[in-house]
């Protein structure tokens, strides 16, 4: 269980920062209206990535247990990172005030509810989230062995690090601000593409090519031997020499 959310851990960093509309509007409103505000915005958001990752597991659920050792899964769900990895690297652009939606900004009043939905809607509307999702339930089910328990709590573990990755940068929106040039946002963006592309591409080397791959992991699994332990009753009791009578 443990080792579930450690492993979560990494992925929920990383998705903190994909840049994307969602990004931008959570600091913007964090630096216009405040901690709360941008708070509300992003448990919107949130409940949409919780809908989308159901969604995506009940259309897979039944699919990945019957294909569960099927290494066909690993081209798939590769195949989704990698084409999502491609698109956001075309799709980069230069100027990242474009992505954000001026109607999530553009608040009167610190109407959270209000917030809240537009958070939810910003990410709902986004159809790659589904894909997104799509392509991790599809990568790390079989990992988790299908086990239902396993999956909710390594997912759950990916939601919680985002939500406090998104505090953290809630907090330090105006410091971000001042550092996010568009020239950065373009070599983050693409920076977080390419990462997606090679994952993508070594799921679809791993499903194309078992043999090697359980090769390669069996190397980098070596294991030295370790000594036979000495029975308690033995310990401290050095080794007596054998002594050869017939000298």
């Amino acid at each position: 269980m443990l080792e579930d959310v450690l492993s979560a851990i990494p992925l929920g960093f990383l998705m903190a920062f994909l840049i994307g509309p969602v990004f931008f509007a959570l600091l913007e409103t964090s630096a216009i209206k405040g901690f709360r505000a941008a708070v509300a915005l992003d448990i919107g958001v949130i409940l949409a990535d919780i809908i989308f990752l159901l969604a995506a597991y009940f259309m897979t659920s039944s699919i990945l247990e019957k294909l569960k050792d099927d290494p066909g899964l690993y081209i798939f769900g590769g195949s989704i990172l990698a084409i999502y990895g491609i698109v956001s690297f075309v799709k980069t652009r230069k100027s990242y005030l474009k992505e954000v939606d001026p109607k999530v900004l553009i608040v009167k009043k610190n109407n959270y509810f209000s917030l809240f939905i537009k958070g939810f809607f910003l990410n709902f509307i986004n159809i790659g989230v589904l894909g997104f999702w799509l392509g991790l339930i599809v990568v790390f089910s079989p990992q988790l062995e299908n086990d239902s328990n396993r999956i909710i709590t390594f997912f759950g573990a990916v939601l919680v690090t985002y939500f406090i990755v998104d505090l953290c940068k809630i907090v330090l929106a105006k410091s971000l601000n001042r550092y996010l040039t568009p020239h950065r946002i373009f070599l983050l963006k693409r920076l977080i593409a390419i990462i997606m592309m090679i994952s993508g591409a070594v799921l679809i080397f791993k499903g194309a090519f078992p043999s090697v791959t359980n090769q390669v992991e069996e190397q980098l699994h070596i294991i030295p031997e370790l000594p036979e332990p000495i029975a308690p009753e033995l310990e401290g009791v050095e080794e007596t020499p054998i002594v050869n009578d017939s000298i």
